[in-house]
């Protein structure tokens, strides 16, 4: 990569730094070009030159948020124990990065942007999260018929908990959302019998 590729680079990254700081205060629909050129102190052309429009920049928002939330996954799978350890290690993983970067998350799996479609890129990388899961109920030695609805129930178990979680919705109530997530992982996640040996 020359220099001017490696400056465009750094000034789509600098961009994207302040698009985050503005979807955490305000959240994506806020989402300004010409507030942010006015923060680098350039001109809204100027910028327009690195991202077309708004919708382009919140496609590489949406991308780099899959992107790093199936890399954090697919860590914390490969470092879990085998099987059912694994499920839970990538449950856990993905509340952490939810909960580290809370206007991330919501930004994929909360309320659509009006009038914004995401790009199918997208969906090729959140499914790398859902074939880990795939892989891991096939490996908890759950039967193959079954092993998508098992997914699919810890996925909606997963993100129902983490998305009230995340938007605030058990703020003052008794309880500790950490226990009800690791309670709703577990009544989905199958035992698995340690080998015989």
């Amino acid at each position: 990569m020359g220099p001017r590729e490696r400056y465009r680079e750094q000034v789509r990254d600098e961009i994207k730094a302040h698009a985050w700081e503005q979807v955490a205060t305000a959240g994506a629909t806020a989402l300004s070009l010409n507030a942010i050129a006015k923060q680098m102190g350039i001109s809204g052309p100027a910028l327009y030159r690195y991202f077309a429009s708004r919708d382009d920049l919140i496609t590489d928002l949406v991308l780099d948020a899959y992107r790093d939330l199936a890399e954090t996954c697919e860590a914390a799978y490969a470092a879990g124990d085998p099987a059912a350890g694994r499920l839970t290690a990538t449950a856990a993983a993905i509340r952490g990065w939810a909960l580290a970067a809370p206007h991330r998350y919501l930004l994929i799996y909360g309320t659509p942007v009006p009038g914004y479609a995401a790009p199918p890129e997208s969906t090729a990388l959140a499914s790398r999260i859902m074939r880990l899961l795939l892989d891991g109920f096939t490996a908890a030695g759950v039967a193959a018929a079954d092993v998508d609805g098992h997914a699919l129930r810890f996925w909606t178990r997963v993100h129902g908990v983490l998305s009230l979680e995340v938007a605030g919705h058990f703020t003052g109530m008794a309880f500790d959302p950490a226990e009800l997530f690791a309670a709703e992982v577990s009544s989905v996640v199958p035992r698995v019998s340690p080998p015989a040996r």
